[in-house]
């Protein structure tokens, strides 16, 4: 059961706590599942200080030292993908609300497989957009096209009633002002189903360190479209807890889940001095007096 507090957090496997919610709990549910690359994800975090015994030279000829803090990194690999996500997706269609919306988060590799898995559970008249995260960052191939963007499914539980906020969606500029004359040019455009959008800078202050962070501003964005004040939002692949960032931003209630305790430690620091917040099956107390880190 969901209390009305800010958030709630578990450290759990997520199939574990999906079945235990009562039905049509979650106005809005957000995931990013492992995507089922085949590798391990790896980040590195770092620490560059000025030095005179620095290997790196910068800009005026300063001198820099970058030394190495930690590296956290988990395999990203399963034999059958739609078999571990389906009980999952089916507990997630249970639990959302009538007019409630599923963002689901993939890449090129599976989300044509997991297309077919919701339109079989939600229904195809339920499938609302395809929306393309697309960032400009990384190596790039020179035996194909670089891969730069993610694949956001958006699925709604009754498509004659379902929230979207068209109104409080932030606005960004248009890319020919010129072209719109000067008061559209002024309040901006809507974003459409293509969101251009930077990945979290390596040394931005928004960095959590946990591999597969995902940007404030994209779940910002869904969560300001999808839900109401007050609502509860559920992700149950939390990760780094961008998505109970957002609900604070926004004053929505949030419900996370993940069974890394990687990502539990990540959360407790990224939420320390955050009121409200129960905490199912895991400590903060150890990790989140060591910081006081805006939850952004």
């Amino acid at each position: 059961m969901v209390q009305a507090t800010t958030g709630m957090i578990h450290f759990a496997d997520n199939l574990d706590v999906l079945v235990t919610l009562a039905d049509g709990t979650a106005n809005l549910i957000y995931i990013d599942p492992p995507f089922n690359t085949g590798k391990v994800q790896r980040r590195t975090q770092v620490r560059t200080v000025r030095s005179e015994a620095g290997d790196r030279i910068g800009f005026g000829g300063r001198r820099y030292l970058t030394a190495r803090i930690g590296t956290q990194d988990f395999p990203d690999l399963f034999d059958d993908y739609l078999a571990f996500l389906e009980p999952r997706l089916i507990e997630a269609h249970r639990v959302l609300a009538p007019d409630g919306s599923l963002y689901f988060h993939v890449d090129y590799r599976e989300v044509h497989y997991c297309k077919i898995l919701l339109d079989s559970i939600f229904g195809r008249e339920c499938f609302l957009n395809e929306v393309i995260w697309a960032y400009d960052y990384g190596g790039r191939s020179k035996t194909r096209w670089p891969a730069k963007h993610d694949n956001i499914l958006v699925y709604v539980k009754d498509p004659g009633n379902y929230t979207f906020n068209w109104d409080d969606i932030a606005r960004i500029p248009y890319m020919a002002p010129g072209l719109v004359g000067p008061g559209k040019a002024a309040r901006g455009k809507v974003p459409t189903d293509t969101w251009w959008h930077t990945i979290v800078p390596t040394h931005g202050p928004e960095k959590t360190g946990y591999p597969t962070q995902k940007p404030l501003g994209i779940l910002k964005r869904i969560v300001e479209a999808s839900s109401r004040r007050g609502d509860l939002v559920l992700d149950f692949f939390a990760g780094s807890g961008t998505t109970g960032a957002a609900c604070l931003a926004l004053e929505r209630r949030f419900l996370l889940v993940d069974n890394s305790r990687q990502a539990l430690e990540v959360m407790a620091r990224r939420f320390a001095g955050v009121s409200g917040i129960q905490w199912i099956g895991f400590d903060p107390a150890p990790i989140d007096g060591q910081t006081t880190r805006d939850p952004s």
